[in-house]
């Protein structure tokens, strides 16, 4: 086999319905990958499955499938998904019954499980594995006793097992977004697991993929260019047994594939592009070379990689309190005013420390705080949150905020009662030996057992390369340079995504000369300088030359990470547009260079 055609059919837990029925519709397909987790669904599922064992997956792949099942068996399509959370085989159950009221018979379902080390964790720490936090160094001893979920990130090895035992459909736990992309390259072009640039490059395949249509023409900076989005294709990968790649999508479906579209995409979420660290290899981000090679095709090639660490990542989640957000929405005249005015009635009315308190005015600066131009506003929803580990100081709040709105400034309207208490499930993820792990995977055929296997994983004994951005940006030939003040967007697109506490922002420059500009005026020191309310940790800037990008690491960014912040954007999302809706004195030259 030469070429193998995997789409994607969804980036999320809630993510487009119909995505899988498109993509099984709309095209020839060998394979299909579904992205359902989060760090934080694992502890969702697992909270569903302690009240009934029977749950603990994501419902909504039997809903997706249902419509296209017979269409996918026919057609030969292998599924794979982590949609089995932290009880993938009751949803292969589940999937088995959808399969016989269909009259489908014969269909191999397989099952990869392991990942799941709630219930020995404990026992674990105690045999001398160190679950200390990555991110802070705390020490697990703090949040003992609190553990909700805990799940290793495999790589694709059980999913290329199953594969090769003939499985239809694979359901996995916590397999890493990029391992259920990869898996389906090694099965069908045999690539030995020491082919590091081809691994690699499959890794590059699976991220581009992985968020569904971010790279399509959802979530883009250019937004206007894209034709359509109404129907909107995901994403496709064309793979080469070489290991290059193209990306595109079905030619009846909306959307859009360009070298920008598949940028802002390869950004996200990216750390050091030069260490993008996987259980299966690391990868180099800045060897990825891009072509549009047609309408909506992006050709892939060069991407480099090298061996693995011994280590895996492990996500944990924890009991960690408990908030609380409720809002009215103020009106004009003087929508700001009668607002700032309300909020400080609304806190002198409650009287109580909280750990973290917090008022936003959305439609005025909620997302981008000092950042936002607006000084007024029609309407404001006024938004105001808490967060302690005391129940007790709730009760006060909930009750303090509908009492508003018939003793302040007149024009509010009504959005509801007293809201609702919260527990906070905070992240803490670690690193621990490989050796530590054991895979096991079982394939179903007409309800019974006719294969199962268990496996280690192989030590390897890479390291994460340490290299050192060294560009010279001389500054001297802008600094006398005539300019005009205009947004940053008008040189650059930019993205942004969360990892616990930390945001990131792509920065992708329009031109070469742009992206000199870029790397000689936004720092680290003026990118903290920008975000300095936002932001409480230090900057790390990164270069990626062969993007034409900057990759800016925003650490204690996000008021705790996505499930402990009260913020209303808890993931940073809409950050990188905040950076890109500054306005900078830039050189006429420069801006020539992007029109």
């Amino acid at each position: 086999m030469e070429r193998i055609r995997i789409g994607n059919a969804g980036g999320y837990w809630g993510d487009d319905p119909d995505a899988l029925k498109n993509q099984v519709l709309n095209g020839e397909l060998d394979f299909i990958t579904i992205d359902y987790l989060a760090e934080i669904t694992m502890s969702i599922m697992n909270k569903q499955k302690l009240r009934d064992p029977s749950l603990g997956y994501a419902k909504d792949f039997l809903k997706h499938i249902d419509p296209v099942f017979e269409e996918i068996v026919k057609r030969n399509i292998k599924v794979i998904t982590n949609a089995g959370g932290v009880n993938p085989e009751a949803l292969a159950e589940k999937l088995e019954e959808l399969a016989l009221s269909k009259g489908l018979k014969g269909v191999k379902i397989a099952v990869v499980e392991g990942d799941n080390i709630l219930d020995s964790i404990d026992k674990l720490a105690e045999e001398g594995v160190d679950f200390s936090n990555m991110e802070t160094g705390e020490p697990y001893d703090l949040i003992k006793g609190k553990v909700l979920s805990a799940n290793l990130y495999f790589g694709a090895a059980p999913v290329v097992e199953a594969l090769k035992q003939g499985a239809n459909i694979v359901i996995t736990g916590r397999v890493t977004d990029t391992g259920i992309t990869l898996a389906p390259m090694i099965y069908s072009f045999g690539w030995d697991t020491a082919d590091y640039d081809k691994l690699a490059s499959g890794i590059v395949a699976g991220h581009i993929l992985e968020c569904g249509a971010q790279s399509t023409g959802g979530n883009f900076t250019d937004w206007e260019k894209v034709p359509s989005f109404d129907t909107i294709g995901y994403p496709i990968a064309e793979i080469y047994k070489d290991g290059t790649f193209v990306i595109t999508k079905h030619d009846s479906l909306d959307g859009m594939v360009s070298v920008d579209t598949v940028r802002e995409q390869l950004v996200y979420e990216m750390g050091d592009p030069k260490n993008y660290i996987t259980p299966d290899v690391i990868a180099d981000f800045s060897t990825i070379k891009l072509e549009q090679i047609g309408e909506n095709r992006v050709k892939v090639s060069g991407v480099k990689g090298y061996a693995p660490t011994d280590l895996l990542k492990v996500s944990i989640s924890f009991e960690d309190g408990y908030k609380s957000s409720g809002a009215i929405i103020i009106s004009g005249p003087d929508a700001r005013k009668k607002a700032e005015k309300f909020a400080e009635i609304f806190w002198k009315r409650v009287g109580i420390e909280y750990e973290d308190s917090l008022t936003e005015f959305v439609g005025l600066n909620a997302c981008h705080y000092h950042l936002a131009h607006l000084k007024e506003a029609n309407e404001i929803l006024l938004r105001f949150s808490v967060r302690d580990h005391d129940r007790s100081k709730f009760e006060r709040f909930r009750r303090k905020l509908p009492a508003l709105i018939l003793s302040g400034p007149p024009a509010v309207a009504v959005t509801g009662g007293a809201p609702h208490i919260q527990n906070v499930v905070s992240y803490w993820p670690a690193l621990v030996p490989q050796e530590i792990s054991k895979w096991k995977v079982s394939v179903f055929e007409s309800g019974k057992k006719i294969f199962e296997k268990e496996g280690n994983w192989e030590k390897t004994g890479g390291s994460i390369k340490e290299v050192k951005d060294n560009t010279n940006f001389d500054g001297k030939k802008f600094e006398n340079a005539k300019t005009e003040r205009v947004l940053l967007k008008k040189i650059a697109l930019a993205r942004s995504g969360d990892k616990g506490d930390t945001c990131n922002i792509g920065l992708i420059a329009r031109s070469d000369l742009a992206w000199e500009f870029i790397g000689w005026k936004i720092t680290e020191k003026l990118v903290k300088k920008i975000f300095g309310e936002i932001v409480k940790g230090n900057i790390e800037r990164f270069e990626v030359k062969n993007l034409n990008a900057f990759n800016f690491l925003l650490h204690n960014a996000l008021g705790g990470g996505g499930t402990k912040s009260l913020r209303i954007d808890a993931q940073g999302k809409t950050l990188a547009h905040a950076l890109l809706n500054q306005f900078f004195d830039i050189p006429v030259n420069v801006l020539e260079s992007v029109r």
